[in-house]
């Protein structure tokens, strides 16, 4: 198997959930990673979903043999704006040590690493005492809706594994892999507020109707307080402390504030200041606005009071913090705040747990961790630094898979991430990238990780 050519086939199919215009590269996109899993001798079907299917591969074997699963997924981001790519989206071009098009990284890269690294171990040990299932969902990139069905309906199947396998997370320079140790939850909620039950001119009603805008805008302003705090009685209850190894790792980790500050373009950092900023990033919570409108949105000036408002927010979540209960607590402080010259209406919630693991020989390692799963940790370890010359770091991600904590609720399985795409690689934005020589490596070393899982 040729990697490279590979990705570029599996990026060439515009497989983009959102959008039922792209049911053509969806389908495009799962039959052509079904064709890959079946050329390296796994029983491939697919399972029917309200919406996209999973890709359900399985390589069975005997019942005494270790069981991992592998998740990834084959539905992607839009690739708008277009216009701002240097090379058609879906059109891969290779340049500069790197494969450019959508999906690259995120998540195509990563699980092409998966199948070249089993495909060259399954050559070499056709008889390898391992069994494994596959699960390439399509609808990760719209929150899997789907994904909690699934799992109810093959539970018992899932729950006889040892662990999950999953690379959809980040690593900050090529030859410094991340094992994340923890993913923040979610919450979503779109506010809407509503004034006068028309637009108005604002120069024969302004300055008796409180316009929706600044009643918005008062209200984002009233869930921080200066310092940074998120400004939500109770939002903080239940956290639990970050463990004296987790900050020792953070301190390894190569990224300044001046370097982060120049990756950015801003001329400062803002939050919290009883944390780094690198802290913030990985191990607190957040409330941020991810939207906000209202009023005239053309060129020029239109000069009217807005009937209505909206504005929309997301909180990330960590250990302690129950997404059902922030969502209450958030609803409950706006119907609080808000002035009573306006209404409020609340919709687009969507809800996803935090997850954690903790790495063998730390602190507080749980006495029922899956011992498949304490000898992934040390095998990752031990190819990791010999392949990359860097020992892994064990430190929490910033954004949220959803999923994994759904994989550990309802079948009681952990699992063992390892991170594969960069900060340049673009994710989400256009230009997106993967790296060739993290790939070349990584097949590498998930070779050697599999190989030691198996082996008793």
């Amino acid at each position: 198997m040729n990697p490279i050519e590979i990705l570029k086939k599996y990026v060439s199919y515009p497989s983009v959930s959102t959008d039922p215009a792209f049911k053509e590269g969806m389908v495009g996109s799962r039959n052509y990673v079904m064709e890959l899993l079946k050329e390296i001798g796994f029983d491939v079907k697919l399972v029917d979903t309200p919406l996209h299917p999973i890709v359900l591969g399985q390589r069975g074997g005997e019942k005494d043999w270790p069981h991992i699963v592998i998740y990834g997924h084959y539905d992607v981001q839009p690739a708008d704006p277009y216009e701002l790519w240097d090379n058609p989206p879906f059109e891969a071009e290779v340049k500069d040590g790197r494969i450019y098009a959508r999906g690259s990284a995120d998540n195509k890269g990563p699980q092409v690493v998966h199948i070249c690294a089993l495909a060259k171990l399954l050559k070499r040990r056709p008889d390898l005492p391992l069994r494994i299932t596959y699960l390439i969902e399509g609808e990760e990139e719209i929150g899997s809706p789907s994904f909690l069905g699934f799992l109810d309906e093959y539970k018992q199947l899932l729950s006889e594994a040892d662990m999950v396998l999953v690379s959809d997370t980040g690593i900050p320079t090529p030859d410094q892999i991340v094992i994340t140790t923890g993913l923040r939850g979610l919450v979503d909620l779109e506010v809407e507020l509503t004034g006068p039950n028309k637009d108005l001119h604002s120069g024969i009603h302004g300055g008796a109707v409180l316009n929706p805008i600044k009643a918005i805008a008062d209200l984002c302003s009233s869930l921080h307080t200066e310092d940074g705090k998120v400004n939500l009685p109770g939002f903080y209850d239940g956290i639990e402390g970050v463990q004296d190894w987790e900050r020792e790792e953070l301190k390894k980790f190569p990224l300044t504030e001046e370097g982060y500050k120049e990756f950015l373009g801003v001329k400062g950092l803002y939050g919290d200041k009883d944390f780094t900023p690198l802290e913030a990033l990985k191990i607190r919570p957040t409330l941020e606005f991810n939207g906000i409108g209202g009023g005239y949105q053309g060129e020029g000036v239109k000069t009217v009071i807005p009937s209505k408002a909206f504005v929309k927010i997301t909180c990330r979540l960590v250990a302690g913090q129950d997404p059902a209960q922030i969502v209450k607590l958030l609803k409950d402080t706006l119907l609080k705040r808000v002035p009573k010259e306006v209404t409020i209406k609340f919709k687009g919630e969507g809800s996803g747990h935090p997850y954690g693991v903790v790495p063998p020989g730390r602190s507080n390692t749980p006495a029922d961790q899956s011992p498949v799963l304490a000898k992934a940790f040390l095998s990752a370890e031990k190819h990791i630094e010999k392949i990359f010359g860097k020992a892994p770091l064990y430190i929490r991600e910033g954004g949220s898979v959803p999923i994994i904590a759904d994989l550990k609720t309802v079948t009681g399985l952990d699992s063992l991430l390892i991170g594969l795409f960069l900060p340049e690689d673009n994710l989400h934005a256009p230009n997106e990238s993967f790296h060739l020589g993290v790939m070349e490596k990584a097949i590498e070393a998930f070779e050697g990780i599999i190989e030691d899982i198996a082996d008793k």
